[in-house]
């Protein structure tokens, strides 16, 4: 049996919605990326320089960004999210203007913004078990990422361009208008676990 919907092009064009969730969510990641740019910079021309992110020995920018995560790919990570949350941005900005992409563009971007979601979700599980700190600016990130996730994803579901189970396609196809139910159950785990994760630290805030 066919587990796929369409092997043709996309059927619709996104909705203005869709746009601008790609805009919005791309300017929130990139502007957090860029800040995050600039005090890694700062750490570098300054050692023992106090970030603005530097809140308490559990929220600290500086922290993470020394870590070996910080630098996956052995360059810092915020250089990633500088190039690729500038790419949704264009995209929904060309929808706006009337653009039309291929099957074959929207299931390279869906793959793209995946890799960018697992990425994420990968920063999460360190900053939270492993390294036991939160950088303020990287769960701004974290928290762009998870709408622009779910907008395009369902709407890949909802159109055929992301292969799905025959028997789900009207589960996909209600699903899309529901993605900001999607994104507040995601956005409410994560903040449930950083809350417990650092139960004991919080009160040292006050």
């Amino acid at each position: 049996m066919s587990l796929g919907i369409s092997k043709e092009p996309i059927a619709s064009t996104p909705n203005k919605s869709f746009a601008w969730t790609l805009i919005l969510t791309g300017i929130l990641g990139w502007i957090a990326a860029f800040t995050l740019t600039l005090e890694r910079i700062h750490v570098a021309t300054n050692p023992d320089a106090t970030l603005s992110c530097d809140i308490s020995p559990f929220i600290s920018c500086k922290s993470v960004m020394l870590t070996a995560q910080a630098a996956l790919f052995g360059f810092p990570n915020p250089l990633i999210g500088l190039s690729a949350f500038a790419a949704p941005v264009v995209v929904g900005a060309a929808i706006l203007s009337g653009a039309k992409f291929a099957a074959w563009f929207w299931r390279l971007f869906s793959l793209g913004v995946t890799l960018g979601f697992l990425f994420v979700l990968w920063l999460f599980i360190q900053s939270s078990f492993v390294i036991n700190v939160l950088c303020p600016y990287c769960m701004v990130a974290w928290a762009a990422m998870v709408p622009m996730f779910w907008k395009v994803i369902l709407f890949g579901t909802k159109d055929g361009f992301i292969d799905t189970p025959l028997r789900f396609v009207d589960f996909f196809d209600r699903a899309y208008d529901k993605a900001w139910l999607f994104t507040l159950v995601t956005e409410l785990v994560i903040v449930l676990i950083i809350v417990l994760r650092f139960w004991q630290w919080w009160p040292t805030l006050f």
